[in-house]
């Protein structure tokens, strides 16, 4: 039985290329509109595209029981914003994060933002097995710079910044998967498997 992913609808961004990857990948994701219903969700992707303050919006309410889901072992993967709302807050605007993942997002410094385009990922971590190809997509002016020991990948962009990072069963990643070929897809599968055998 594949598992079923929450994707958190909050507004913001296209769903249809996360949605469609997730398939791929043997999952059955579903589109929530009703954060509430985050409640019951099996494992939930926080997509990504869009402002911090925008994201929050629809989630604020619901943001202590998310984290208790998430406390509980829930398998959740966030996507650049939807990563980023993991945290506490963010340069980007005054709202709070989720909060689950202790530290702030801060504005990139380099000569020229966004970071856009194709850039690699170092790291050791499991969810990159079998990914020949280390380059993901970007498209970020902020990342997430957790307090807590969870940064499982970095990626260099004149700085060098936390790229991944993974907490119990909640993954953070500021590329996008969804749009990274062959590689992204790979991470994905590796991601719906993870999640199955959490359930």
């Amino acid at each position: 039985m594949p598992v079923t992913i929450s994707i958190a609808d909050y507004g913001v961004g296209n769903l249809h290329s996360i949605r469609k990857a997730l398939e791929l990948c043997g999952a059955q994701p579903l589109i929530i509109r009703d954060m509430s219903e985050l409640m019951e969700a099996e494992c939930i992707v926080f997509p990504g595209v869009g402002a911090f303050t925008r994201a929050m919006k629809k989630l604020l309410p619901f943001r202590e029981r998310i984290v208790e889901r998430l406390e509980n072992g829930v398998p959740c993967l966030g996507i650049c914003i939807g990563a980023q709302i993991l945290l506490e807050s963010s340069d980007e605007g005054d709202s709070q994060g989720l909060g689950y993942l202790k530290g702030r997002v801060i504005r990139l410094q380099a000569e020229k933002i966004p970071h856009m385009g194709w850039n690699s990922v170092d790291s050791e971590d499991t969810l990159f097995e079998s990914i020949d190809s280390r380059y993901f997509y970007f498209a970020h002016s902020f990342y997430g710079s957790p307090d807590e020991e969870i940064t499982v990948g970095w990626t260099d962009y004149q700085t060098r910044f936390p790229s991944t990072f993974r907490k119990r069963n909640v993954v953070g990643t500021q590329f996008h998967p969804e749009k990274s070929s062959t590689s992204g897809l790979r991470f994905l599968r590796n991601f719906v498997e993870f999640a199955e055998a959490c359930l």
